[in-house]
């Protein structure tokens, strides 16, 4: 049985919702049930097959190729399998997603793992503002599960942040880690203004010093046992992230936002 391949007849006029194809929805059908599935095309529903080749039926893995910056809700809801997009894609990648993987060989765009609580994202290129952050008016962020992005992220990564594991190879922007309640973010290149801001609870590690609000306190220099176990867990080894396994245990330390209740922390590593 043969993966089931999805590939772009021509680069789309309007935005897709690519939510129906997840592993979960697609499992038993067959390439003609594929074709038949209904998908809005901007403000209209058109038959996936007008849009997409597909070829081949195992769903647990799912290919798709000549991917674009349109194509929104990649893995949405998904609890398992595999997705690798050749390419790049939209908004809302692995929203909801509770299990499985998603690789994406291009960029994401916004809300990249957004209320995600398990299973793998890994972005080799760069993600669009609010990472693992929640949507606008909901109260649902990430909650689990592990988001690796190779190269940078927008502003706001991690806002309202509750559980799970993000790792930035390249840069993040602005108000990286804004309204964490728990979790880890680490970052291996720079980060804008403001980290931590409104902050909680959870952990930040950083390799470069980091411009914080006023309300974090500085914590003295520590030796930190636990950075060598999060440095071995999966996921740190490959690609620009195997450099966070040399940077040992030692690390200055801030308490913040005292403003929020001074139990989150920022790390920069030496």
């Amino acid at each position: 049985m043969s993966r089931l391949v999805l590939t772009l007849r021509e680069p789309p006029a309007h935005r897709i919702d690519m939510g129906a194809f997840t592993p979960d929805r697609l499992a038993g059908l067959s390439a003609e049930d594929v074709r038949r599935i209904p998908l809005w095309h901007g403000r209209r529903q058109v038959p996936a097959g007008d849009l997409f080749q597909v070829e081949g039926t195992d769903a647990e893995q799912i290919l798709i190729q000549a991917g674009s910056d349109r194509l929104d809700g990649i893995g949405t809801g998904m609890s398992g399998g595999e997705i690798l997009v050749e390419g790049h894609a939209g908004a809302y990648l692995g929203r909801e997603m509770g299990g499985g993987t998603i690789r994406v060989t291009g960029n994401t765009g916004l809300l990249t793992g957004s209320a995600m609580f398990g299973g793998q994202v890994q972005v080799e290129g760069s993600c669009g503002d609010f990472l693992g952050a929640a949507i606008p008016g909901e109260r649902r962020p990430m909650r689990g599960g592990f988001i690796a992005v190779h190269g940078n992220a927008g502003d706001r990564v991690g806002d309202c942040l509750r559980r799970g594991i993000i790792v930035i190879g390249g840069n993040a922007g602005d108000y990286c880690a804004s309204r964490m309640g728990a979790g880890t973010i680490a970052v291996l290149g720079t980060v804008g203004d403001q980290v931590g801001l409104g902050m909680r609870r959870g952990s930040v590690l950083l390799t470069v010093e980091p411009r914080l609000p006023p309300t974090f306190n500085a914590n003295g220099t520590h030796y930190l046992g636990f950075l060598t176990l999060l440095t071995r867990s999966p996921g740190f080894g490959a690609g620009p992230f195997a450099a966070f396994r040399e940077r040992g245990t030692r690390a200055r330390r801030w308490l913040g936002d005292l403003g929020y209740g001074g139990k989150g922390e920022v790390l920069l590593w030496s």
